[in-house]
């Protein structure tokens, strides 16, 4: 047998459940891919490169790794050669990036069903189900986000998964709220340590509900207390170090194994002026120091990025590089200092709309497109059905320049070419 070799470092050795299991799964795939293992001891670096990831996360299904997790641990010339498509795959993926129609699903935000109830056809009552009910009105909507505890506690998850059921429609994430009444002065960053831990306990019950109600974006956390309002208020290192150590704790519970769980930052809000995770570079700061790949990242929220002066197709590009990018939500505002307007997708700023799904598209975002808007005097129903043919549109028009050649115009930063390419799409 030839010589492995050393694969890549890992950091700190926690946990060698499933090593062995890791191993031998990737054995089996370079067996499988034809690969004469006796010889060719590349095989053999994989299936090692797979058990050393696999130490290096906590639990057994959360350590085993992807393929790229494991090529990653190991140089280029060490790496086995991609598996060829079958004939029929590679025509579908082909056809895939040619196609215009948009392959995700749409969620929107539940509680804005409530609003306008003169406009309610319906005969229930617009408590949760019956906003259920509502959104299952609005053509194209296929997810449901709820906010947890104030959707789901004292219900059954049989009586939500009925709901869905009947309306058409599937569970798309479990949103923590913290409740005001006992983490008005932080949640995971809270100097008391009971606080810290019932704060785990509320994301360990999202988790649980994620898994009862088969919720394909796992668990979202809107950490919205976990601030300051006033210079020399807290210390911002301790802060940091407490906010780590207690979202560790959550992902490590039981009932959150095997759910992705992200971090949904945004720089201020009344009820903390100064987040202590204000931008992207910070909230990519946190998932390093959380250090549970693949199971805790970020979820983005357009008028959050514009809110902390950022450009939301870049905050997607540099988060989906970094493997990170569990969700998006999109919606669109004036701008104005710490105002969240929730307009309309593309309503106010529509090429830096089109540029994200340009990006999205391009980084192979499968997560769902989540409207977190407001339409306090609209139709609901009408403002949901709209952003979803606004985001189609917009993917339509990206798959169109990425065809035109919008790629090359990026590498030369040719504004005008860009610009004139754009014009051409509504011409």
């Amino acid at each position: 047998v030839g010589e492995v070799g050393e694969v890549g470092k890992v950091g700190e050795v926690v946990d060698g459940t499933a090593a062995g299991d890791a191993f031998r799964a990737a054995l089996a795939v370079a067996v499988a891919e034809g690969v004469d293992v006796v010889k060719d001891s590349r095989g053999l670096a994989l299936a090692a490169a797979a058990g050393a990831h696999a130490v290096s996360v906590p639990g057994a299904v959360p350590s085993l790794p992807t393929r790229d997790d494991a090529e990653n641990l190991l140089p280029e010339h060490r790496r086995l050669p991609a598996p060829a498509l079958a004939a029929t795959e590679a025509c579908e993926t082909e056809a895939a990036l040619r196609d215009d129609e948009c392959p995700l699903r749409f969620g929107s935000r539940l509680n804005s069903m409530k609003e306008r109830p003169d406009l309610w056809r319906g005969r229930e009552r617009l408590d949760v189900l019956g906003m259920v009910r509502r959104l299952s009105e609005v053509e194209g909507i296929d997810l449901v986000d709820f906010n947890y505890p104030q959707h789901l506690d004292g219900r059954k998850p049989k009586t939500v998964t009925g709901a869905l059921r009947a309306a058409g429609l599937a569970a798309g994430a479990v949103a923590v709220r913290f409740p005001a009444s006992r983490f008005r002065a932080g949640a995971f960053t809270n100097p008391d340590p009971s606080v810290r831990a019932a704060a785990v306990d509320v994301v360990a019950g999202a988790c649980a509900w994620a898994q009862s109600l088969d919720a394909s974006a796992g668990v979202i956390v809107w950490p919205q207390f976990d601030g300051y309002d006033y210079h020399l208020q807290v210390n911002y290192s301790d802060a940091w170090r407490r906010g780590v150590g207690a979202i560790r704790a959550a992902l490590d519970r039981d009932e959150c194994e095997g759910v992705k769980v992200s971090y949904e930052f945004k720089p201020t809000d009344p009820s903390s002026r100064f987040a202590l995770v204000p931008s992207t570079a910070a909230a990519l700061a946190l998932v390093r120091d959380v250090n549970r790949p693949g199971r805790f990242g970020l979820t983005l929220d357009a008028g959050h990025l514009v809110a902390a002066g950022e450009n939301p197709a870049q905050s997607a590009a540099m988060v989906a590089d970094a493997g990170a990018l569990f969700g998006f939500h999109l919606g669109d505002v004036h701008s104005k200092l710490a105002a969240e307007d929730g307009l309309a997708f593309g309503s106010v700023h529509a090429p830096g709309a089109l540029e994200l799904v340009f990006w999205l598209r391009a980084s192979k975002y499968r997560g769902h497109a989540y409207f977190d808007t407001f339409p306090e005097a609209e139709d609901p129903t009408r403002e949901a059905a709209y952003n979803v043919r606004a985001f189609k549109r917009m993917w339509s028009w990206a798959a169109r320049l990425e065809r035109d050649g919008i790629r090359d115009v990026l590498l030369n930063h040719d504004a005008m070419t860009s610009l004139e390419m754009q014009e051409g799409l509504i011409a």
